[in-house]
């Protein structure tokens, strides 16, 4: 079994919010992207929220997402796991996120994409080490998680509610 490393964070100075998964799927780690399965909804959700389809280019995605303030990362750094369930990520070891709150002291607000990425934050890094930031857990956008579209989607509106309001 292979180690696996995530990717860089998509982020940039007018970040406000950071959206934490755990670890990239398999089809994510193969094309380089975040939430490349087809299936993971992801990205048809954020768009949702600005009343938008999603763009197909990926570049253009990262675009739109940084232009709505929002930056993505990973929990977990590295990790082995077999497949891209997150209950199979066995010796996982946590990205720095004291360098990147202190990079980006406009990031107000740290939304989890799932269990996963919320208990290993809570485990290995704390919710009171970093002051004046607000964390919430939102329901995996993963196919791997059966609740409907609609039910995700009003949950995630959030995200929304907070850019519209200001920090």
């Amino acid at each position: 079994m292979n180690i696996l490393t995530s990717f860089q964070p998509i982020i940039d100075g007018r970040s406000r919010i950071v959206i934490l998964g755990s670890m990239p799927g398999v089809e994510s780690l193969r094309l380089q992207q975040y939430y490349a399965n087809p299936r993971n909804q992801f990205w048809k959700i954020l768009y949702s929220l600005f009343d938008l389809e999603p763009n197909p280019d990926y570049e253009e995605r990262v675009s739109f997402i940084k232009s709505k303030q929002i930056a993505v990362w990973d929990v977990i750094g590295n990790c082995y796991r077999e497949g891209s369930l997150d209950s199979k990520i066995r010796e996982e070891k946590v990205n720095d996120f004291s360098s990147l709150f202190k990079s980006y002291p406009d990031l107000k607000t740290v939304m989890f994409n799932g269990g996963k990425a919320f208990e290993t934050y809570r485990k290995w890094i704390g919710f009171e080490t970093i002051p004046n930031l607000t964390f919430q857990r939102l329901t995996s956008t993963s196919p791997a998680n059966t609740r409907k579209y609609e039910e995700k989607q009003r949950e995630w509106s959030v995200i929304r509610d907070i850019l519209n309001k200001r920090f």
